[in-house]
């Protein structure tokens, strides 16, 4: 049974409004093997970069290794000592306000059009029964093994000993690598700086012990940040509780993603490949 998001679905992360894609005429439903191709041209892509990048000395020959090789990551720089950040997004919770979307904008001041996070909203086609509707909840996912930071040519995006993914804007040129490298298209070329920009999980407002503010505003409290490392923090227990339950976007990227799902519909671990320009998924 296909899945496909109405017309009136709101904009997506890091792009202009999809929503000229979906009213633009009837979309066919994809194989199974059209929902894979573009995670296995993804890979592709990612290694023929990397292989580029060091030919050309714009990466050490650790750079040349890939995803799961311990010398594919750079080191880590300093970050909240002794910490992990993670995050869980309960989708039971998420009515798809787009307040996370709004207060983001807010709080980091993106180009009009362009968003650190959204929330994308698919029509669930049951054949006879009426279409559900599913809310998913989109952002950078702070991986383990991240594919955005060995393929920077000039170390401008890097992560922290906390788990924090950042950009440093004063080194960043803009060459769209990181964008191109990242599985779940969470970057995106800002229009204003001309370079790399995405979900910080509000890391400024983390130092200062406040919550991101996609996490504050969430009306039905359906995000939870924290550490990780505390076997006694709120998102901690909230995963054992639903151990059973706990999914991650495209886990074969083995990027060890850090933004953990409850609820999400297994169509869409795969399936949902992009923001602006996949608008079906197809289930098995």
């Amino acid at each position: 049974m296909p899945l496909h998001t109405p017309e009136s679905s709101s904009c997506t992360a890091g792009s202009a409004c999809a929503c000229a894609t979906a009213s633009s005429g009837p979309q066919k439903a994809a194989s199974s093997q059209a929902v894979s191709a573009p995670v296995q041209a993804k890979r592709g892509f990612l290694q023929d970069l990397i292989a580029v990048a060091a030919s050309f000395g714009l990466a050490g020959s650790a750079r040349a290794a890939l995803p799961g090789d311990p010398s594919f990551q750079p080191t880590r720089r300093p970050g909240m000592e002794g910490k992990r950040f993670g995050m869980l997004v309960d989708m039971r919770k998420c009515i798809g306000c787009q307040a996370c979307t709004v207060s983001c904008s807010v709080e980091n001041q993106p180009p009009i059009g362009q968003f650190r996070t959204s929330v994308l909203q698919y029509e669930v086609d049951q054949g006879d029964a009426a279409p559900a509707m599913v809310s998913l909840p989109r952002l950078c996912n702070h991986c383990d093994e991240p594919p955005c930071v060995p393929v920077c040519p000039v170390q401008a995006t890097f992560q922290r000993t906390d788990g924090i993914v950042l950009v440093d804007n004063e080194r960043c040129v803009g060459c769209g690598y990181c964008v191109q490298a990242c599985p779940y298209d969470a970057r995106f070329i800002n229009h204003e700086t001309q370079t790399a920009d995405k979900c910080t999980f509000c890391e400024h407002r983390l130092e200062a012990g406040l919550l991101p503010a996609c996490v504050e505003s969430c009306v039905g409290g359906a995000r939870v940040i924290g550490d990780l490392n505390d076997a006694h923090s709120e998102i901690n227990q909230r995963i054992n509780a639903h151990k059973d339950e706990i999914k991650v976007l495209k886990p074969g990227m083995k990027t060890k993603p850090h933004v953990f799902y409850i609820g999400l519909p297994d169509e869409f671990v795969n399936g949902v490949d992009g923001q602006a320009t996949v608008r079906l998924v197809a289930t098995p």
